[in-house]
């Protein structure tokens, strides 16, 4: 499994918000097959963004960290 420079965030549940630590970050979609391309979302000094391919809201949540998400399970694996 490839570790990322960048965290990449996914929504296989189909939510519409997810709250995370960071405030740049890859969009991938879903999980392959039913990705989208891995889009580089730029926050700024915004505290939130949607993404043009899913229309997910993500949202900044200066408590959490770096590989963490609300709901849990948002942050991409690598598939095997």
């Amino acid at each position: 499994m490839a570790d990322h420079a960048v965290t990449h965030f996914q929504n296989d549940k189909g939510v519409k918000e997810i709250e995370i630590g960071v405030k740049e970050f890859m969009c991938c979609g879903a999980s392959v097959p039913h990705d989208h391309p891995h889009v580089f979302l730029d926050m700024g000094s915004d505290s939130d963004i949607i993404c043009p391919y899913c229309s997910t809201h993500f949202k900044f949540v200066s408590e959490l960290g770096a590989k963490e998400t609300r709901p849990e399970g948002c942050l991409f694996h690598e598939p095997a």
